[in-house]
């Protein structure tokens, strides 16, 4: 009787990319393994940071409530490669990967914007994490976070093409990130998730 090929060996460290927003549907060049799935650690991210086209989008922050993220495996060798990778999907120059892309290890402190990340990985098989961590931004100042007015009085004044890419970063973020800045935008604008 022939034997069944034997299962290939999972990698010597699990890494794994925390979502919430186009990272999860425009992941690009990012190298993942199949696909997200919906039981990411709690994080603490909010429609907080003004992009060069005018889109709010999500980042992560000490003063909002938690929501629940979205994760996938990374198909690299290191928590180096990981940390490269994901800072050319967002467009983060080498120099500012230390600050802008947020990095863990099995073994390190807790991270305050992430609920229970070592259980959460530890149950996971996941040795280490990445995830973008851009500062809020508004009006050019990075840093500033926007109250949920400004947020939604800038949304609202957008128009043609550049309205179209906000409303649409807004709609096809993931239906579990439902923040307060949503909800807002859901009301006041009528941007519901696809």
């Amino acid at each position: 009787m022939k034997k069944a090929p034997a299962a290939a060996p999972l990698a010597s460290s699990q890494i794994a990319c925390l979502g919430w927003g186009s990272l999860v549907w425009d992941p690009r060049d990012l190298p993942i393994h199949r696909r997200w799935f919906e039981d990411g650690p709690l994080v603490r991210a909010e429609f907080l940071r003004q992009s060069q086209d005018q889109r709010i989008t999500l980042v992560l922050h000490k003063d909002v409530p938690f929501v629940r993220s979205l994760w996938a495996l990374m198909p690299v060798a290191s928590l180096v490669e990981a940390r490269e990778k994901l800072a050319l999907r967002e467009g983060i120059k080498d120099t500012r990967i230390a600050q802008d892309i947020g990095a863990w290890s099995q073994g390190a402190p807790e991270v305050p914007v992430i609920a229970g990340l070592a259980a959460w990985a530890a149950a996971r098989g996941i040795e280490h994490v990445v995830w973008t961590a851009l500062p809020p931004k508004f009006t050019g100042t990075a840093g500033r976070v926007p109250t949920e007015a400004e947020v939604v009085q800038h949304l609202s004044g957008l128009k043609g093409p550049t309205r179209d890419v906000a409303e649409q970063y807004i709609r096809r973020t993931p239906r579990q990130v439902d923040t307060l800045y949503r909800r807002a935008i859901e009301a006041k604008l009528g941007w519901a998730a696809l």
